[in-house]
């Protein structure tokens, strides 16, 4: 009998060389009684083990607790036997973490000297000190204190053990065996090592003596134990744990209270704010079937008690409306009824089904789903305002695990293995990780490399180990934690790497584990891209617009005649090349319509083999069937094919019997298929289900691959219906006022799918012209100077601060600026004048960026008799066509007097070529040959290999497809190349789509070296 009571998974980062799932599966099948994830000033790594625990019904205890240094002599474990010492732990750590940067820890005597209701597991240092930390132990811990004794078998054991049993006869501390784990198999002491040694920034030749001497720090067999303890501290391990009757289940969350006025339950509130929303949302009276539903909605909300989550979320967003941000809400209950009559979402439930009571059940016993995306500009107005209210104490982001991938994990094993990074950079170029094919190992057994050595065995093995091994705690994007009483009687809380923010130790799976609330406040760049070109039309027409305008006025068919034509460079959500490529094929032509757009270009549907199925019933070729009436209510929608992870899984309660629990079983497993594969355990009992309701097998087998087609990649309705309302409105904007959207987008940059460059390039498609940056006529941002111009801005200058920007703004004449000198008086520093020379902003004052440079750099400019003279100077050659596009790409990412692939056709002609634009002259199945600028490679995991790469001439784009054969044989073009020329043959589909199957890859970069260009590479 034995319960391991210091053990510490990889969440004791770069010490622990196991997850918590396999450190607590391993402890149940050698058959311990009980376990205790102990990470060090942490309790980040015990969700995982308790959702493991519960998932899979390992018949083990979960004891919570955590290790903690003070000063080199101490160690201790502190155990949380009730829920009382819990909360006292979680202070413990909170204060320890606030006392330091992030990542960090300062534990006091103070804190120990605190514990009130904790046990402690005293493990100590065999040095002089120890007496001095017994009578400490003795002093504070009183019958609470356990000396935790490891036979290590490092030549000291005896020694140890002769000095433990001393202590504990005189002060009276029970000994108790502990393996102090730090993986769960012996195997993982390499991996340990390598932790260490990246922890140390040493390589583990240079560990030494600080390194584990042997694989004694893993789990052990009950038979091994017995072997190397005395019975008796076997026996008192068991002991302290039945001791231990905490779990993490009893964690109870509380809302917080102060939103409701007084005079007002949350009930009644709620119904007072929705009755108000209903009046602007349903002008022209409630329709008695909404009517219904809003009452069937409250009264679920009632009776799971969530009145205070709508609340604290309408709280929100009322401020963000307050301030005239723009936001959108969405997720399963975020298309409610009711978030629409709240003003959380914009989606008009008269034109969506989406059944509310699927997202908030009782069986679930879990909070509802609404996420808010802010403009990202200004979401942390938001942020500062939630801060502001709640206070650090009662609120604070949710982490997220930085884990390690498989570059990091590469880089770092090989240069703990003493590999020099050089070495491992030129391995890393050559690899091709998007062809799935040829595993990396392979390919670095291309490279000449002996995988028999013993270095580079290790550097595979470990490295395939730690992929997902997590490195560090992070800030989540936005997931808000907010509770009635002090956060960290709930979760400890740790220092954020900004000031003045905190963090939780939990990431947003885990809080989901444990049912806490998280309110996510996210950014969206599109929401700030509107609400820019919101305001443009404002001040130039006058009209005010909102998104729920644009979406009151139905399915504007003009719009939908651009959509289908993929003119949707910049456009939300549909603007992909995959995405464009689906759109004469699925040809919207209403809302609904865009909402099955977003979600079919996804994995889960293309893996499902729903998309064929779909556009054939669409577009009339194949029938529309059902095989009963209940997959008829669940698919009617969707012409028969399930798009949507909702659609799947009431299809399994409707078709196979499942309840609402197994249904939400099935939903998870789902959402981590590709993790663990738990998703083939429900075969059986779907597919049974369904014949046994008189399914054919057919069906119930094509509906159980369609489900693990989805895998983790399903999209959900609710979230489509709310990127589709974005998705029109951002349209709309484009055909009725494209000025203003490109401005708007250029003035939000960075976000969205394409570079400045690129929406240039697309508003000259549509006849709306970009004018240089001027100092003289340039404002900090960009500009619209008439329906078919617009003025590009200072901030698209790279290396202008934003004082600098404001200072000549602020500084500049009525009349504009008449000479250098003017400018260089402002105080600018040398880097910040050399920028604006390069960008050729100050042409107007110089005759060329050269020249503005050249005259810039002399210093007797400002002398007072010598500050008219500057025209009568020497002045340099004028640069040459191509050094005015290297400068241009360097100074502002884009050239609006050069294109590079007119520049090489001027310079390097090539015979038999086809332009973009001339593309559409070309007949199907055609040789062709093209070039152009390497703008984006996409290679989703549903191309079977195949990538998909955008070129870009001065005419237009085009779409190549790139097969995995072509891509391996002539990987360094594929790979790295800025201008490509392809060989190959064209082909067009019924609906349009055109494409060139690439052949041959040429690679035209050097024509160009110095040219800095970005492509969008494998988003």
């Amino acid at each position: 009998m034995f319960a391991e009571l210091v053990c510490q998974s990889n969440f004791s980062f770069l010490e622990g060389a196991s997850h918590p799932e396999e450190l607590v599966n391993t402890a149940a099948f050698l058959g311990y009684e009980a376990i205790t994830i102990s990470d060090e000033c942490s309790v980040a790594g015990v969700v995982r083990a308790h959702a493991e625990i519960k998932a899979n019904g390992l018949p083990i205890k979960l004891i919570v607790g955590s290790v903690f240094r003070l000063a080199p002599d101490l160690r201790v474990c502190l155990l949380c036997p009730d829920k009382t010492a819990y909360a006292e732990l979680c202070r413990i750590i909170t204060n320890a973490r606030r006392r330091s940067e992030k990542g960090h820890y300062a534990l006091s005597e103070w804190d120990l000297k605190s514990v009130k209701s904790c046990l402690a597991i005293w493990l100590p240092a065999y040095n002089d000190n120890d007496r001095q930390w017994a009578e400490f132990f003795a002093k504070f811990f009183s019958e609470r204190c356990w000396i935790g004794v490891s036979r290590l078998l490092n030549g000291n054991d005896n020694t140890h053990f002769a000095t433990a049993m001393s202590l504990s006869e005189e002060y009276c501390f029970p000994l108790l065996a502990t393996n102090q784990a730090l993986f769960h198999h012996p195997d993982r002491q390499h991996t340990q090592h390598v932790l260490h040694a990246i922890r140390t920034r040493s390589t583990v030749a240079d560990l030494g003596r600080d390194g584990l001497p042997n694989q004694e720090r893993s789990l052990k067999t009950l038979t091994k134990l017995t072997r190397l303890y005395p019975k008796a501290w076997l026996s008192e391990s068991v002991s302290i744990a039945s001791l231990c009757q905490f779990n993490l289940d009893e964690l109870k969350y509380q809302y917080p209270s102060e939103l409701v006025p007084n005079g007002y339950t949350a009930t009644s509130y709620l119904r007072h704010c929705v009755e108000t929303g209903i009046k602007k949302r349903f002008k022209q009276g409630v329709p008695e079937a909404i009517r219904e539903t809003i009452e069937k909605e409250l009264a679920l909300i009632h009776s799971e008690q969530f009145e205070y989550f709508f609340l604290t979320i309408y709280d929100i967003v009322q401020f963000a409306k307050s301030r005239g941000i723009l936001y959108q809400g969405r997720g399963s209950a975020a298309n409610s009824i009711v978030c629409y009559c709240l003003e959380i979402t914009a989606v008009d439930p008269r034109q969506i089904n989406v059944l509310f009571e699927r997202f908030i059940s009782k069986e679930r016993n879990e909070p509802p789903d609404i996420d808010v995306d802010f403009e990202h500009e200004r979401r942390e107005e938001v942020i500062q305002y939630i801060y502001a209210k709640y206070g650090r104490e009662r609120t604070a982001l949710a982490a997220s695990v930085s884990t390690f991938r498989f570059k990091s994990a590469f880089r770092e094993v090989g240069k703990a293995l003493g590999l020099p990074e050089s070495l491992l950079s030129y391995w890393l170029k050559q690899f091709n990780l998007r062809d799935r094919t040829l595993g990396w190992q392979s390919q670095l057994q291309e490279l000449g490399i002996d995988q028999d050595g013993r270095t580079v065995k290790q550097l595979i093995s470990i490295t395939e180990d730690i992929i997902g091994f997590p490195r560090h705690l992070s800030q989540h994007v936005g997931g808000f934690v907010i509770s009635a009483g002090p956060l960290y009687e709930l979760v400890p809380v740790e220092n954020a790497a900004m000031a003045e923010r905190s963090v939780i130790q939990w990431d947003k799976d885990d809080l989901e584990s444990l049912g806490l609330l998280k309110v996510d406040v996210l950014a969206l760049g599109m929401l700030t891209a509107i609400r820019k070109a919101f305001s443009l039309i404002k001040a130039r027409y006058q009209q005010d617009l909102s998104i729920p305008f644009i979406s009151a006025h139905g399915s504007d068919q003009q719009v939908f005649n651009a959509i289908c034509k993929a003119d949707t460079v910049g456009v939300f959500q549909i603007e992909s090349r995959a995405q464009m490529s689906m759109l004469p094929r699925l040809k919207p032509v209403s809302y609904y319509d865009l909402v099955v757009q977003i979600a079919i270009v996804r994995p889960g549907p293309i893996q499902g083999d729903m998309v064929h199925p779909y556009l054939l019933r669409r577009h009339g070729k194949e029938p529309v069937s059902y095989p009963s009436d209940e997959v008829k209510s669940v698919l009617s929608r969707t012409m028969g094919v399930p798009i949507f992870q909702e659609q799947v899984i009431q299809l399994a309660m409707v078709a196979a019997g499942f309840t609402g629990g197994e249904a939400d079983q099935l939903r998870r497993a789902m959402a981590s298929w590709k993790k663990n594969g738990k998703l083939r355990q429900f075969r059986s009992k779907l597919i049974d289900g369904m014949t046994q309701r008189g399914y054919k097998p057919q069906f119930a087998e094509q509906l159980f691959e369609q489900i693990c087609g989805f895998g983790e990649y399903g999209f959900p309705e609710s979230h489509s219906a709310s990127f589709a309302v974005l998705a029109y409105a951002s349209a709309w904007l484009k055909y009725y006022y494209p000025v203003e959207f490109y401005v708007g987008l250029l003035n939000s940059w960075p976000m969205g799918f394409y570079s400045p460059a690129q929406l240039i390039q697309d508003a000259s498609r549509h006849q709306i012209y970009a004018l240089p940056v001027d100092i003289n006529k340039s404002s900090i941002d960009h500009t619209v100077v008439d329906n078919h111009h617009f003025r590009l801005g200072l901030r698209q200058v790279n290396g202008l601060s934003d004082k600098a920007m404001n200072t000549l703004i602020s500084h500049r004449p009525e009349t504009g600026f008449s000479s250098l000198t003017e400018i260089k008086s402002l105080g600018l520093s040398r880097s910040e004048l050399s920028a604006l020379a390069s960008a050729n902003v100050l042409k107007t004052l110089a005759k060329d960026r050269f020249n503005t440079r050249w005259q810039l750099m002399d210093s007797q400019m400002t002398l007072p008799l010598l500050k008219d003279q500057s025209d009568s100077r020497p002045q340099m050659l004028a640069p040459t066509a191509v050094e005015d596009l290297i400068e241009d790409y360097a100074s502002l990412n884009l050239s609006l007097s050069q294109h590079p692939v007119r520049l090489l056709l001027e310079q390097h002609p090539l015979p038999h070529l086809t332009l973009a634009s001339e593309v559409l002259n070309k007949a199907h199945k055609s040789p062709i040959r093209v070039v152009g600028c390497v703008v984006g490679r996409q290679a989703p995991g549903t191309a079977g290999g195949v990538t998909f790469m955008t070129l870009e001439d001065h005419t237009g784009n085009l779409n190549v497809v790139v097969w995995q054969s072509t891509a391996r044989l002539q990987k360094k073009a594929f790979i790295s190349s800025k201008i490509l020329e392809v060989r190959g043959i064209l082909e067009r589909s019924e609906e349009g789509v055109t494409h060139i199957i690439a052949g041959k890859l040429i690679d035209h970069s050097d024509k160009f070296e110095q040219l800095l260009m970005h492509s969008r590479d494998f988003h």
